[in-house]
């Protein structure tokens, strides 16, 4: 059985020594800077540096970066009038050194808006060392900034990086370009592109927000990272969530802690953390959370009986009742921490030659798990991605047009099925 105290225990030593020093010391720096409120407008779960070829999704997060500058896009779900960016060595070997920088609006691709670059500071210092298993939280900016808007942040390393921290499914370009080229607003020198993200965790945002906490999570997996969904179209479920949330008028940032593969009760050296060990730092620890939307358990059903070099040693089966207790110790967590808990059901999984063998097995686990998520009363709420997704005369197996080429992940369509039955009152 999954305690709480247990989770807790395994969180907390994640993210202890001289890294968790760091990280408390720039909260605690940045809550200091006037009464404005903050919101984190984009996020992204990190994980170690795996090989280019997993998932066919090429990355450059095993050779790290050396006398290089890479500037990456993101879209901000709230805007504000200050932002300030997060940077992770979690799975760093050594120290990072960050030589420089700078945040702008984006101009398209890897140009910048002209006049817009503000030079980041690190307690007033135009570089930071970042301890191994550490994060930066930089100094708030001045740059005003609009609701579904581009900015684009690029980072000097001067030296070598080693292995870089990163989020493999990043559905958004990143830029890489050799020397320091962090003023320029060309895209000239940025002459290779890459679809994952780089230290990067995390861009906030301050302003006169109405609530206390403005922020709303993603936990999950692949149909949370967005695999399947159409590259820089904004096209995942988050992002859809959020453009439904600006059009309703309602000043919440989405970030997606989703990383493709991930389990809740089993890590993966190609996967990432287990969602009982990343929840602190991919939820609780992120600035003003109001409510996590857990999508988590697909792939602890459908890989209950997988074994290869993703996977420990020490994997075997996992039960229903060990699925629900991980939930559980989750919603404590977050009930801790004064976090509405949505919990998600689990997509149609029948079909898709990833989950070789097992078939009734892996479908009468997901229907228990699923039993339990939609009648418990344990989450605060409950969003049905399984009937959203699920093909009405086989409902076992997605609907044909709401599916990607490999037959399980959704794709733009379904993605936008899932964002439609999220009800915007509950969040």
């Amino acid at each position: 059985m999954v305690t709480v105290m247990a989770l807790m225990g395994v969180v907390v030593s994640a993210g202890g020594g001289a890294g968790g020093e760091a990280h408390a010391a720039g909260e605690a720096h940045a809550a200091g800077e006037g009464s404005s409120r903050w919101a984190q407008a984009w996020g992204a779960a990190v994980q170690q540096p795996v090989e280019g070829d997993v998932d066919d999704v090429p990355n450059w997060s095993r050779q790290g970066f050396r006398h290089q500058s890479v500037r990456q896009v993101v879209r901000v779900g709230v805007g504000g009038e200050r932002v300030r960016i997060r940077l992770s060595n979690r799975y760093g070997r050594t120290p990072l050194r960050v030589d420089g920088a700078v945040i702008a609006r984006s101009g398209g691709g890897a140009q910048a808006w002209p006049g817009t670059a503000k030079k980041v500071t690190f307690r007033g210092a135009r570089s930071t060392v970042i301890p191994v298993g550490g994060e930066a939280v930089g100094d708030a900016v001045m740059l005003s900034t609009s609701p579904l808007e581009n900015l684009v942040v690029t980072l000097y390393f001067a030296g070598e990086t080693g292995p870089a921290t990163f989020h493999r499914v990043g559905l958004a370009a990143s830029y890489r370009a050799a020397g320091n080229h962090l003023n320029d607003v060309l895209a000239k020198a940025y002459r290779e592109s890459s679809q994952s993200s780089y230290f990067l965790s995390g861009v906030d945002v301050s302003g006169p927000f109405r609530a206390q906490r403005n922020t709303v999570v993603a936990l999950g997996d692949s149909a949370t990272d967005g695999v399947g969904a159409t590259a820089e179209a904004n096209g995942r479920y988050t992002d859809v969530l959020g453009e439904r949330l600006v059009a309703g008028r309602r000043n919440l940032g989405v970030v997606n802690a989703g990383i493709a593969g991930s389990m809740l009760l089993t890590s993966s050296s190609c996967f990432g953390e287990k969602g009982i060990a990343r929840f602190r730092r991919d939820v609780l620890d992120r600035p003003g959370v109001r409510t996590v939307i857990v999508e988590l358990g697909a792939n602890d059903v459908g890989a209950n009986w997988s074994t290869g070099p993703c996977f420990p040693s020490s994997h075997k089966p996992v039960s229903a009742r060990q699925i629900t207790d991980g939930y559980r110790a989750l919603i404590r967590a977050a009930h801790g921490r004064g976090i509405k808990v949505i919990g998600a059901t689990l997509v149609p999984l029948s079909g898709y030659p990833g989950y070789p063998g097992h078939a009734a097995e892996i479908e009468r686990l997901r229907t228990q798990v699923n039993h339990w998520i939609r009648t418990s009363g344990a989450y605060d709420a409950v969003v049905d991605f399984d009937k959203a997704l699920a093909d009405p005369a086989h409902p076992e197996r997605p609907r044909p047009g709401y599916v990607y080429e490999d037959g399980l992940h959704p794709n733009d369509a379904g993605y936008q099925a899932i964002a439609n039955a999220i009800e915007l009152s509950v969040l």
